[in-house]
């Protein structure tokens, strides 16, 4: 059975291939707006796959490796705060700050913690009732319902000494700038799949209807992405510009209405500092006032930063799809996902540690 599967996967792979060849007569390049079909695409090698007409570029999808210097200095800031927990998800360990990251100050005596869910950095706080503890908001629509689910939980309860420093980003904002970018040519984009599950695809409709700019909600596996090109190849030769869904097991047109109620409910949208793209109106969430007292920014009265990127880092202008990881001169000489030099190294859906762990040869 697993055999048979196997082959019926390999036939449709083959399929879509073939119709991709078929339809791309012309240069066409699409841009993936998720980290998570950013390694998808290198470790299935699906650039090597494609015609050479049919250009796949990478753009601002990876939550950490968007994380402004200045956001990272403060987190950092507040982290080397006596009496602080700073719990975190693991990506955000090894992220430089100017002069040193999280597993520095944690060597260094910090009290720095690895969570993997809101909840676990919830339990923190009510085992550590002595100790503040602040969980990094790092990510997109995603992961924002369960952030905004701690903090009511933690206002219900009287949880006082738990607090979020939000640096979440929202998608829509982004998708615009980049429409109205004149120096990026982009034909259509892969929507990402999880952050669409949640927002559903009215947010985003405008790059269709505004920019002429087609999208289809993708979602991670290499069939998916290689029937949502068919299906954006499918819209050019039929003169359309709509936004699809690919991804029906997942995604739905409404998205999570529960979701969003809960966003809505203790966030409000603020201005965002993107790195390597700087500040875009409406693409941050900030705490609401109801819940000031969990809002780590205004806790501990956190001062605001204006770090420099760092030279000869050119993640800004990876996150823009304005070149390739590989055309950066530090690639895999002096930035190494085991010494990185910027973000887009360290995560593990940052587009260079996907180019450095599966496709080093892509886009030379």
């Amino acid at each position: 059975m697993p055999m048979k599967k196997s082959k019926e996967l390999l036939t449709k792979a083959a399929d879509y291939l073939a119709e991709i060849q078929a339809l791309a007569q012309s240069t066409f390049t699409i841009m993936e707006v998720c980290g998570t079909h950013t390694v998808a695409i290198a470790k299935n090698a699906l650039r090597e796959l494609l015609p050479e007409t049919v250009r796949l570029i990478s753009g601002p999808g990876c939550p950490v490796c968007v994380t402004d210097s200045s956001d990272i200095d403060r987190y950092l800031y507040l982290a080397a705060q006596p009496n602080v927990i700073t719990a975190t998800f693991g990506d955000m360990i090894r992220v430089p700050g100017t002069e040193k990251n999280l597993q520095v100050l944690r060597a260094e005596g910090a009290d720095v913690r690895i969570v993997y869910s809101t909840q676990d950095a919830l339990e923190l706080a009510r085992k550590n009732r002595d100790k503040e503890v602040v969980f990094l908001g790092i990510g997109f629509e995603t992961t924002v319902p369960t952030v905004a689910v701690s903090l009511e939980t933690a206002k219900h309860e009287g949880i006082k000494n738990y607090s979020v420093l939000s640096m979440h980003k929202v998608v829509p904002p982004v998708l615009r700038l980049l429409a109205e970018d004149a120096e990026l040519v982009v034909d259509a984009f892969l929507d990402p799949g999880h952050v669409c599950s949640i927002i559903g695809i009215e947010p985003i409709c405008f790059m269709a209807k505004d920019y002429g700019k087609p999208g289809v909600v993708t979602g991670f596996e290499a069939l998916d992405i290689l029937e949502a090109i068919v299906m954006l190849l499918r819209q050019r030769e039929e003169g359309r510009s709509e936004i699809e869904i690919q991804y029906k097991r997942v995604a739905k047109p409404e998205g999570n209405p529960r979701a969003r109620m809960f966003i809505e409910q203790v966030f409000e949208p603020v201005e965002a500092s993107w790195r390597g793209i700087g500040l875009i109106p409406q693409s941050g969430l900030g705490i609401r006032e109801q819940y000031s007292l969990w809002d780590a920014a205004k806790k501990f009265s956190l001062p605001i930063f204006h770090s420099e990127e760092t030279p000869g880092c050119r993640c800004g202008d990876v996150l823009k799809g304005r070149i390739y990881p590989t055309q950066c001169s530090l690639f895999a000489r002096f930035c190494t996902p085991m010494k990185p030099v910027g973000p887009c190294m360290v995560s593990s859906e940052g587009s260079c540690a996907a180019y450095y762990r599966y496709a080093q040869r892509s886009g030379d």
